[in-house]
């Protein structure tokens, strides 16, 4: 096997015309250099350069093994920059946009990343509304979407899945009697905030069929803890996400309706712009969320579960 260095001093003569250029360049004798060439070349039994007392010139074959030498180097200074890069100390200000929904699983862990990040700073932006990540400087978002970004700019990194399914407080249904899909156009509803004229739930079932169903919502809201909150008081029939009816049916505070139809699944994931140059700190972030944030969320479903069961409803 080559002598690495011996491959970095030759391509530095050919790269800078010449032995007494790249003894300047590496601030190494040109002695130093002219033998340990001469050494190289006699170890692969060719001439590499034609010297002359005026002139130097790189034969074919010398040309060529220059070629595959700075291939060689440039892939050790890239397999050094990968370990330097996770050796790094992860440092700086990190931007991070958080739905409301993931507010409660966020504060949960991020704690615990900081103390083992102390020279990481968080920006933390929660809001329901899409943001621009190269616009407002954003490193990572959260999103929880039906769909993918199409952007070839950005990168996704999925946590997992989610649906929401139909609910409401017993004390609601008993007023209201059995739901239909023809009744819930007449009932109170609770909706996530949407940009429509005419809010519409689109509903799936196992066999893939698919029905739409308008309604006219009492309440319109972008968190869905205030949503959940004002089903569990029998305000209206909610669709709500999955983790959080979850809890409504074991604490006895909300049931299911039309249980066979949900909507179609929305993947939980994080954003962020390409991983080419990503900066230490966004990295540690990313794996760290990925790791923690899914049992994150269990715990804020059980620790809700027990807040429900103690809530004075009575209000």
């Amino acid at each position: 096997m080559q002598d690495l260095n011996d491959l970095a001093l030759y391509a530095a003569v050919v790269r800078h015309h010449g032995f007494t250029a790249a003894a300047k360049a590496l601030g190494i004798p040109k002695s130093r250099i002219s033998k340990r060439i001469a050494t190289l070349e006699q170890r692969l039994g060719v001439r590499l350069i034609e010297r002359s007392t005026r002139k130097l010139n790189i034969t074919d074959v010398g040309q060529a093994f220059y070629e595959r030498c700075e291939a060689v180097l440039a892939g050790v200074e890239a397999a050094e920059a990968v370990v330097a890069v996770a050796k790094a100390e992860p440092t700086g200000t990190v931007r991070i946009a958080v739905p409301p929904g993931f507010a409660p699983a966020v504060a949960d862990i991020l704690p615990a990343f900081m103390k083992s990040h102390p020279q990481v700073r968080l920006s933390v932006i929660v809001t329901g509304r899409p943001v621009d990540l190269i616009e407002e400087r954003i490193d990572i978002a959260l999103r929880v979407r039906e769909g993918y970004e199409m952007d070839q700019s950005l990168v996704v990194r999925r946590f997992g899945g989610t649906r929401r399914y139909l609910a409401a407080s017993p004390q609601f249904l008993d007023r209201h009697g059995p739901v239909t899909f023809d009744a819930i156009s007449r009932l109170p509803t609770l909706s996530m905030q949407e940009n429509r004229s005419k809010p519409t739930w689109t509903l799936v079932n196992a066999d893939g069929e698919a029905r739409d169903i308008p309604h006219d919502p009492v309440l319109t809201c972008s968190d869905f803890t205030i949503l959940e909150r004002a089903a569990v008081a029998g305000i209206g029939l909610a669709l709500l996400p999955d983790i959080i009816v979850e809890r409504g049916f074991r604490a006895g505070l909300l049931s299911p309706v039309l249980p066979e139809w949900s909507s179609t699944e929305a993947t939980v994931h994080a954003v962020f712009t390409s991983r080419h140059g990503m900066l230490p700190a966004v990295r540690a972030l990313i794996d760290y969320l990925a790791k923690y944030l899914p049992r994150s969320m269990q715990r804020c479903q059980e620790m809700a579960v027990a807040s429900l069961l103690s809530a004075d409803w009575s209000i």
